[in-house]
């Protein structure tokens, strides 16, 4: 009986030893540009490393690929407004702005306004002129 209570804890720190001799090549870290790559060999789970004042630090990289994936549906997302945008406009849909021309009447409405700002302005840019070949009074010094 003792003797199986010796042998148990034995068998422990034999199996303990082994799976430590197993981790010790669990991760590989590859040198990159801008720091690190560690990978843990037993789930494949990588991490993204950089060395700085304060030592080693890790981020995972599925946090950094989840970020990625929700950019990318944006995106995708954002992509497919701007092609429905684009076909209702080629489709001439009312809701939607027209590439058509205006009408005749509002052709002439647009000219009319055209018409009485230009006189106006013009209007103004003779009282200018007119002010401006007035000779000036006399100085009575």
């Amino acid at each position: 009986m003792h003797r199986a209570l010796l042998i148990a804890p034995l068998l422990l720190l034999v199996a303990a030893s082994s799976s430590v001799a197993q981790d010790s090549g669990r991760y590989r870290l590859e040198r990159t540009e801008s720091g690190f790559v560690r990978m843990d060999t037993t789930t494949g789970r990588m991490s993204f490393c950089e060395s700085g004042s304060a030592g080693l630090s890790c981020a995972d990289a599925d946090d950094q690929a989840a970020s990625d994936q929700d950019r990318i549906d944006a995106l995708t997302r954002q992509v497919a407004a701007l092609e429905a945008r684009v076909a209702a406009l080629e489709a001439g849909n009312p809701g939607e702005p027209s590439a058509a021309l205006p009408s005749d009447e509002e052709f002439e409405q647009t000219m009319s306004l055209m018409e009485r700002f230009l006189r106006r302005f013009m209007g103004i840019v003779k009282d200018i002129e007119g002010d401006a070949t007035e000779e000036p009074a006399p100085d009575r010094t």
